[in-house]
Protein backbone atom coordinates (compact mmCIF):
# COMPACT_ATOMS: atom_id res chain seq x y z
CA UNK A 1 0.00 0.00 0.00
CA UNK A 2 1.48 3.35 -1.00
CA UNK A 3 0.99 6.61 0.91
CA UNK A 4 -1.73 7.95 -1.34
CA UNK A 5 -3.69 4.70 -1.17
CA UNK A 6 -3.52 4.89 2.61
CA UNK A 7 -4.87 8.43 2.55
CA UNK A 8 -7.70 7.45 0.22
CA UNK A 9 -8.67 4.47 2.36
CA UNK A 10 -8.52 6.62 5.49
CA UNK A 11 -10.65 9.32 3.86
CA UNK A 12 -13.18 6.77 2.64
CA UNK A 13 -13.38 5.25 6.11
CA UNK A 14 -14.03 8.67 7.61
CA UNK A 15 -16.92 9.18 5.20
CA UNK A 16 -18.37 5.75 6.00
CA UNK A 17 -18.13 6.39 9.73
CA UNK A 18 -19.69 9.82 9.33
CA UNK A 19 -22.55 8.54 7.19
CA UNK A 20 -23.11 5.62 9.54
CA UNK A 21 -23.36 7.94 12.52
CA UNK A 22 -25.78 10.35 10.92
CA UNK A 23 -28.88 8.81 12.49
CA UNK A 24 -27.54 9.53 15.95
CA UNK A 25 -26.05 12.89 15.03
CA UNK A 26 -29.08 14.26 13.26
CA UNK A 27 -31.60 13.67 15.94
CA UNK A 28 -33.03 16.56 13.88
CA UNK A 29 -33.09 19.23 16.52
CA UNK A 30 -33.18 22.94 16.00
CA UNK A 31 -30.82 25.32 17.77
CA UNK A 32 -33.29 25.62 20.63
CA UNK A 33 -33.51 21.85 21.04
CA UNK A 34 -36.98 21.50 19.55
CA UNK A 35 -37.88 18.86 16.99
CA UNK A 36 -37.15 19.77 13.37
CA UNK A 37 -39.16 18.83 10.28
CA UNK A 38 -37.40 17.66 7.12
CA UNK A 39 -36.15 20.72 5.20
CA UNK A 40 -37.60 21.53 1.79
CA UNK A 41 -35.67 20.85 -1.40
CA UNK A 42 -35.30 24.61 -1.92
CA UNK A 43 -34.21 25.32 1.66
CA UNK A 44 -30.87 26.75 2.75
CA UNK A 45 -30.26 23.52 4.65
CA UNK A 46 -30.47 21.43 1.48
CA UNK A 47 -28.62 23.97 -0.65
CA UNK A 48 -25.75 24.30 1.79
CA UNK A 49 -25.42 20.53 2.13
CA UNK A 50 -25.20 20.10 -1.66
CA UNK A 51 -22.87 23.00 -2.37
CA UNK A 52 -20.53 22.47 0.56
CA UNK A 53 -20.19 18.77 -0.31
CA UNK A 54 -18.89 19.81 -3.74
CA UNK A 55 -16.70 22.53 -2.25
CA UNK A 56 -15.20 20.10 0.28
CA UNK A 57 -14.46 17.48 -2.37
CA UNK A 58 -12.09 19.86 -4.13
CA UNK A 59 -10.29 20.69 -0.87
CA UNK A 60 -9.72 16.96 -0.34
CA UNK A 61 -8.42 16.62 -3.89
CA UNK A 62 -5.98 19.52 -3.51
CA UNK A 63 -4.72 18.10 -0.24
CA UNK A 64 -4.01 14.73 -1.82
CA UNK A 65 -2.12 16.46 -4.63
CA UNK A 66 0.21 18.45 -2.36
CA UNK A 67 0.77 15.47 -0.14
CA UNK A 68 2.47 13.77 -3.09
CA UNK A 69 4.35 16.92 -4.19
CA UNK A 70 5.94 17.98 -0.90
CA UNK A 71 8.12 16.38 1.75
CA UNK A 72 7.59 19.18 4.27
CA UNK A 73 5.98 17.65 7.34
CA UNK A 74 4.18 20.85 8.37
CA UNK A 75 2.43 21.16 5.01
CA UNK A 76 1.73 17.44 4.80
CA UNK A 77 0.22 17.47 8.31
CA UNK A 78 -2.02 20.41 7.43
CA UNK A 79 -3.08 18.77 4.17
CA UNK A 80 -3.85 15.52 6.00
CA UNK A 81 -5.95 17.33 8.61
CA UNK A 82 -7.90 19.22 5.95
CA UNK A 83 -8.48 16.09 3.86
CA UNK A 84 -9.69 14.03 6.81
CA UNK A 85 -11.88 16.76 8.30
CA UNK A 86 -13.53 17.74 5.05
CA UNK A 87 -14.04 14.15 3.86
CA UNK A 88 -15.77 13.46 7.19
CA UNK A 89 -17.95 16.56 6.93
CA UNK A 90 -18.79 15.79 3.31
CA UNK A 91 -20.05 12.38 4.40
CA UNK A 92 -22.27 14.03 6.99
CA UNK A 93 -23.71 16.51 4.49
CA UNK A 94 -24.50 13.81 1.94
CA UNK A 95 -25.88 11.60 4.71
CA UNK A 96 -28.32 14.29 5.74
CA UNK A 97 -29.57 14.63 2.16
CA UNK A 98 -30.15 10.88 2.14
CA UNK A 99 -32.04 11.06 5.43
CA UNK A 100 -34.14 13.92 4.13
CA UNK A 101 -34.81 11.94 0.92
CA UNK A 102 -33.58 14.90 -1.13
CA UNK A 103 -31.50 14.74 -4.33
CA UNK A 104 -27.78 15.37 -4.00
CA UNK A 105 -27.81 17.51 -7.15
CA UNK A 106 -30.15 20.43 -7.72
CA UNK A 107 -31.44 21.93 -10.93
CA UNK A 108 -30.80 25.35 -9.39
CA UNK A 109 -27.51 27.14 -9.93
CA UNK A 110 -24.92 26.89 -7.13
CA UNK A 111 -25.43 29.37 -4.28
CA UNK A 112 -29.12 29.91 -5.11
CA UNK A 113 -29.90 29.20 -1.45
CA UNK A 114 -27.77 32.27 -0.56
CA UNK A 115 -29.50 34.49 -3.11
CA UNK A 116 -26.46 34.26 -5.40
CA UNK A 117 -27.88 31.98 -8.06
CA UNK A 118 -27.63 34.73 -10.66
CA UNK A 119 -23.85 35.08 -10.37
CA UNK A 120 -21.89 34.26 -13.57
CA UNK A 121 -21.52 30.52 -14.16
CA UNK A 122 -18.29 29.09 -12.78
CA UNK A 123 -15.53 28.69 -15.33
CA UNK A 124 -13.24 25.70 -15.74
CA UNK A 125 -14.53 23.81 -12.72
CA UNK A 126 -14.61 26.76 -10.29
CA UNK A 127 -18.32 26.44 -9.53
CA UNK A 128 -18.43 28.41 -6.29
CA UNK A 129 -16.53 31.16 -4.43
CA UNK A 130 -12.98 30.16 -3.59
CA UNK A 131 -12.85 27.07 -5.78
CA UNK A 132 -9.77 26.50 -7.94
CA UNK A 133 -10.07 26.05 -11.69
CA UNK A 134 -9.16 22.79 -13.37
CA UNK A 135 -6.13 24.53 -14.87
CA UNK A 136 -4.95 25.60 -11.41
CA UNK A 137 -5.29 22.04 -10.12
CA UNK A 138 -3.35 20.70 -13.10
CA UNK A 139 -0.57 23.21 -12.49
CA UNK A 140 -0.45 22.32 -8.79
CA UNK A 141 0.05 18.70 -9.76
CA UNK A 142 3.12 19.64 -11.81
CA UNK A 143 4.86 21.62 -9.08
CA UNK A 144 7.03 20.17 -6.34
CA UNK A 145 8.76 21.18 -3.14
CA UNK A 146 8.43 24.79 -2.00
CA UNK A 147 6.64 25.83 -5.21
CA UNK A 148 3.92 23.23 -4.61
CA UNK A 149 3.64 24.20 -0.95
CA UNK A 150 3.22 27.90 -1.72
CA UNK A 151 0.66 27.31 -4.46
CA UNK A 152 -1.33 24.89 -2.30
CA UNK A 153 -1.39 27.31 0.63
CA UNK A 154 -2.52 30.13 -1.66
CA UNK A 155 -5.24 28.06 -3.32
CA UNK A 156 -6.42 26.64 0.00
CA UNK A 157 -6.51 30.08 1.61
CA UNK A 158 -8.81 31.28 -1.17
CA UNK A 159 -10.80 28.04 -0.93
CA UNK A 160 -11.28 28.48 2.82
CA UNK A 161 -12.33 32.11 2.36
CA UNK A 162 -15.07 30.94 0.01
CA UNK A 163 -15.99 28.16 2.43
CA UNK A 164 -16.25 30.57 5.35
CA UNK A 165 -18.52 32.81 3.26
CA UNK A 166 -20.81 29.84 2.54
CA UNK A 167 -20.75 28.58 6.14
CA UNK A 168 -21.69 32.03 7.44
CA UNK A 169 -24.60 31.95 4.98
CA UNK A 170 -25.77 28.69 6.56
CA UNK A 171 -25.34 30.07 10.08
CA UNK A 172 -27.67 32.89 9.06
CA UNK A 173 -30.21 30.79 7.13
CA UNK A 174 -30.10 27.10 8.10
CA UNK A 175 -32.84 25.83 10.42
CA UNK A 176 -31.69 22.29 11.27
CA UNK A 177 -29.80 22.60 14.54
CA UNK A 178 -27.05 20.07 13.88
CA UNK A 179 -26.28 21.57 10.46
CA UNK A 180 -26.28 25.08 11.91
CA UNK A 181 -23.74 23.97 14.51
CA UNK A 182 -21.59 22.25 11.87
CA UNK A 183 -21.52 25.49 9.87
CA UNK A 184 -20.47 27.46 12.95
CA UNK A 185 -17.64 24.99 13.51
CA UNK A 186 -16.55 25.35 9.89
CA UNK A 187 -16.33 29.13 10.25
CA UNK A 188 -14.16 28.89 13.33
CA UNK A 189 -11.85 26.11 12.15
CA UNK A 190 -11.32 27.45 8.64
CA UNK A 191 -10.64 30.98 9.85
CA UNK A 192 -8.03 29.51 12.20
CA UNK A 193 -6.46 27.60 9.31
CA UNK A 194 -6.43 30.74 7.17
CA UNK A 195 -4.35 32.45 9.86
CA UNK A 196 -2.04 29.44 10.08
CA UNK A 197 -1.57 29.36 6.31
CA UNK A 198 -0.78 33.08 6.27
CA UNK A 199 2.08 32.40 8.70
CA UNK A 200 3.26 29.44 6.63
CA UNK A 201 3.27 31.54 3.46
CA UNK A 202 5.14 34.34 5.22
CA UNK A 203 7.79 31.84 6.31
CA UNK A 204 8.20 30.94 2.64
CA UNK A 205 8.45 34.56 1.49
CA UNK A 206 5.06 34.46 -0.19
CA UNK A 207 1.72 36.20 0.18
CA UNK A 208 -1.81 34.67 0.31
Amino acid sequence: MNGRTGWLIGGAAAVVVAAGGITAAVAATDSDGSSSSVPADSSADAGFARDMAVHHQQAVEMSYIVRDRSKNEEVRRLAYDIAQTQANQRGMLLGWLDMWDLPKVSEDAPMTWMGMGDMPPGKDGALMPGMATNAELTKLGKLSGKDAEVRYLQLMTRHHQGGVHMAKGCVKRCKVGVEHRLAEGMVNSQQSEIELMADMLKARGAKP
